[in-house]
C-alpha cells in the first residue's frame, strides 16, 4: 500500500485518538466516575478504546483485550463492565491501542486493505473498517467533549493531525 495513504490515514486516526486522550485528561474526577450520569464518562472512553482495539486487530476469533478488561462489550445484552475503570487504566489501554494502530497501518499491504472483514457486526473491507473505526473514535471523543462542556464549561480544542508521524 502506498506510504502516503498510510500516513494520511494515520494523521486522521491518530488525531481522533489524540482527541479522545485530551478529553480523558480534561475530565475531573468528580465526572469521571459519576455513576448517576448517563452516559457515564469513563464508560464512553472505555467503549471507544475497546472497539478501536477490537476492529484494528482485524480478527474476531481469539480477541482478548488486555487485563483488567473483559469481553462485556461484545455481549448483545449490553452488560456493563464490573466496575468503573480508572483513568490511569484507560490511559494505558489508549497507549497500547495507539501503538497497535500504528503497527497495523505501518505494515498494511494493498492485499490486506482489500480483504473482507467477517466480523459478526460488519462485512466490509479492512480499509473501510479503518475509516469506520476512525469515525467511531471521533464520534465518542466529541461526545466526551460535550459532557465536559456541560459539566465544567471547558473542553479541549480541535486536533487537526496526529501528534506523531506514523513511523516515528
Amino acid at each position: 500500500m502506498d506510504e502516503r495513504w498510510k500516513q494520511m490515514i494515520w494523521n486522521q486516526l491518530g488525531a481522533c485518538i489524540d482527541s479522545l486522550e485530551r478529553a480523558m485528561h480534561a475530565c475531573p474526577d468528580s465526572l469521571w466516575g459519576d455513576r448517576s450520569r448517563k452516559p457515564e464518562f469513563w464508560y464512553v472512553a472505555y467503549h471507544t478504546l475497546f472497539f478501536l482495539d477490537f476492529y484494528v486487530g482485524n480478527q474476531q476469533e481469539g480477541f482478548a483485550p488486555p487485563e483488567p478488561f473483559g469481553l462485556e462489550e461484545l455481549d448483545p445484552a449490553g452488560v456493563l463492565p464490573p466496575r468503573v475503570y480508572q483513568k490511569a487504566e484507560l490511559q494505558e489501554y489508549l497507549e497500547l491501542t495507539r501503538l497497535k494502530c500504528r503497527r497495523t497501518l505501518a505494515g498494511l499491504t494493498a492485499e490486506v486493505a482489500e480483504q473482507r472483514c467477517a466480523f459478526d457486526r460488519r462485512d466490509i473491507t479492512f480499509s473501510e473498517l479503518l475509516l469506520y473505526v476512525m469515525r467511531h473514535v471521533q464520534h465518542h471523543a466529541a461526545q466526551l467533549n460535550v459532557l465536559l462542556r456541560q459539566e465544567v464549561d471547558s473542553a479541549p480544542g480541535w486536533v487537526s493531525t496526529a501528534g506523531k508521524p506514523l513511523n516515528d
